[in-house]
């Protein structure tokens, strides 16, 4: 996995402050890659939250709090939530390959 510990923490705090404590965090991508190089941060994020508008302000708070921490980085999000009526197949594929931080 190519991120720092300190970046790890940054995330990981922030998913639970914007998303709710009983978030999970996984990382997917080529950030998953050791050997890879470069490439934004793909997140996979999975919240009890289910009001949709919440789950917006939620998105844009992590994302704020993230550029603060951490720079200017590419971080791409998916966001998992009961009652989602849609799941395009990138959610499979970041499902089978994502990391947990």
């Amino acid at each position: 996995m190519r991120l720092t510990d300190y970046q790890r923490r940054v995330i990981c705090r922030a998913a639970s402050e914007c998303f709710g404590a009983s978030s999970r965090v996984r990382l997917f991508g080529s950030r998953t890659d050791d050997r890879a190089r470069g490439g934004d941060i793909d997140l996979f994020i999975e919240t009890d939250i289910y009001d949709t508008c919440a789950i917006a302000r939620a998105e844009i708070d992590f994302q704020v709090r993230i550029q603060q921490a951490l720079g200017d980085q590419q971080i791409d999000l998916l966001i998992d939530y009961p009652g989602r009526s849609t799941h395009p197949s990138i959610f499979a594929a970041a499902e089978h390959t994502a990391i947990p931080l």
